[in-house]
């Protein structure tokens, strides 16, 4: 990964956005916003396999799901992009275990405990294969054997081959304290666990990569093992989620605003990133913990909280992002989830699903230096260049009754012809259904195109476009 300094000055953080199609009154003068770029300043090359789906192992356990076979569940996969990163992992595989011939569980956090076998691994193998994604694996420290482990590994490495990145040895360890040590299981505990379980896994399988320490909360956690065990990984790991599902703060409003926790913490993991030379991944997350919140996280307000969440993320030097889908360490099926899942064998484009899917279109190449005026309002702008000729401008437009226009300045627009947008919108914010991207719904097949670009014409000399509230645009300027 091409990797710059993480700069909160680099202007990856400031505000912007763009326009619906239904859009017609000019908004009053003084909502209009000059956006600024900085084409000879790069903050950071998006990394091709950012984007990530992140899955409890009893996902993994339920036969059939992650299978080269399912059709319509691996188009919309692919349709994310051609190259990303599965993780399997969560609070279950801290109860999981693996039999060659047995019967496949899936099972919820300290229950029976999920158990996968040779015939679900081959389907994920198969499902690899027909993605083309890469591979993490979780195995089980908080209540499995080493001896289980080298065989699930062992599996694993069988059944997924090339695609296989890293395995991580045990799911939040700084939680461990609460659930699966005693109460004074600290960092030294852990790392001493972690190198007993490196080493054997090593002896048994040549070649074998590790990514950690997989921490829940604990960021200093991250800093430390970078130290102990920068030379023995490949990527250093991290959770987060903007709060937990039952608080009554957990809101559409609360998850839109901006968390000064998620600010400090990827600070600190840029640092370490940087220091150490080893990349990251935010390789769990979602919205709120505990599967997410009904009426929040499956609604178009996050849609846009994932889309900004994500080149946030690629901002501050990340190496990629795995949002949580699917069945949850609860046994449900999560409010939060990027596909959708009936049990029944029905699969679709949820809320969230759209966020990325518009990240994907926009965050290719090299993030831009951009800037905006000063303002009060929840409003986004990122800037990326994919190529020589074309630069795509993203603005996002987290607020729920303000319009605005965004106004390109006149330096920046001198050095384009022409451009063209597509726009990310939904009913309301509150809609859980209805969203489109580019005029167009990911179709019941998993796959989408748009169906609605429109040309912007420069104006005064100036790319001028309405923005208003609560959507989101991706503009491509053509030199």
């Amino acid at each position: 990964m091409n990797r710059r300094h993480f700069m909160a000055s680099a202007g990856c953080f400031v505000p912007a956005a763009l326009s619906r199609f239904r859009f017609s009154d000019a908004p009053p003068s003084d909502s209009r916003l000059k956006v600024g770029l900085d084409l000879r300043h790069s903050v950071v090359t998006v990394p091709r396999d950012f984007l990530g789906l992140g899955y409890e192992i009893s996902s993994v356990a339920r036969p059939g799901l992650l299978s080269g076979q399912n059709s319509a569940y691996v188009r919309l996969v692919r349709t994310l992009g051609h190259h990303g990163v599965i993780r399997v992992g969560g609070n279950t595989s801290d109860y999981a275990s693996y039999s060659q011939n047995g019967f496949p569980v899936s099972s919820p956090e300290d229950k029976a405990g999920s158990v996968v076998n040779d015939a679900v691994l081959r389907d994920l193998g198969r499902f690899l294969d027909a993605t083309g994604w890469q591979l993490i694996w979780g195995l089980n420290l908080g209540r499995g054997s080493l001896e289980n482990a080298i065989a699930e590994a062992k599996a694993v490495t069988r059944r997924t081959g090339d695609h296989l990145l890293a395995f991580e040895i045990g799911n939040e360890p700084d939680l461990f304290s609460r659930a699966h040590r005693q109460t004074n299981y600290g960092y030294d505990d852990y790392l001493r666990e972690f190198r007993s379980f490196r080493e054997a896994l090593r002896e048994s399988i040549p070649g074998i990569s590790f990514a950690g320490p997989d921490v829940a909360v604990a960021t200093p956690w991250v800093r430390k093992f970078a130290t102990d065990e920068g030379k023995n990984i490949t990527l250093l790991t991290h959770h987060y989620y903007r709060g937990g599902a039952r608080n009554p703060q957990s809101t559409i409003d609360e998850l839109l605003h901006l968390d000064p926790k998620l600010t400090a913490m990827l600070a600190e993991l840029a640092s370490t990133s940087e220091s150490s030379g080893v990349p990251y991944r935010i390789c769990e997350t979602n919205s709120f913990s505990g599967g997410g919140k009904p009426g929040v996280s499956d609604t178009f307000g996050a849609a846009l909280w994932v889309l900004d969440f994500m080149f946030t993320l690629a901002c501050a030097g990340c190496a990629g992002v795995n949002m949580e889908t699917g069945v949850n360490q609860l046994g449900f099926i999560s409010s939060y989830s990027i596909i959708g899942d009936d049990e029944q064998g029905h699969y679709w484009a949820a809320p969230g699903y759209y966020g990325m899917l518009a990240f994907a279109q926009a965050a290719t190449g090299q993030i831009l230096g951009c800037s905006m005026e000063e303002t009060d309002r929840d409003i986004k702008a990122y800037a990326t260049r994919p190529d020589r000729n074309h630069v795509v401008l993203t603005g996002i437009n987290k607020e729920r009754s303000s319009d605005s226009t965004l106004v390109l300045e006149r330096d920046a627009s001198s050095s384009f012809r022409t451009g063209t947008a597509i726009r990310l919108l939904g009913p309301s914010i509150e809609s859980k259904s209805g969203i489109t991207l580019g005029g167009a719904k990911v179709s019941q097949a998993g796959s989408w195109e748009p169906v609605e670009i429109k040309e912007i014409a420069r104006t005064n000399g100036r790319f001028e476009v309405p923005l208003p509230r609560a959507s989101a645009v991706i503009v491509t300027l053509h030199s």
